[in-house]
């Protein structure tokens, strides 16, 4: 594989990582209260 796709995937996968993240974050930040069903809403 080519070094540059592989630092692009990389990224790609590490701001996917990072949106979930934020997403844990801030319905917790919120409501105070650890929600892992985030597509129940």
């Amino acid at each position: 594989m080519d070094v540059l796709q592989l630092v692009v995937s990389g990224l790609a996968n590490g701001c996917v990582y990072g949106l979930i993240a934020l997403g844990f974050v801030l319905i917790y930040k919120a409501t105070e209260a650890v929600n892992f069903a985030q597509g129940d809403f």
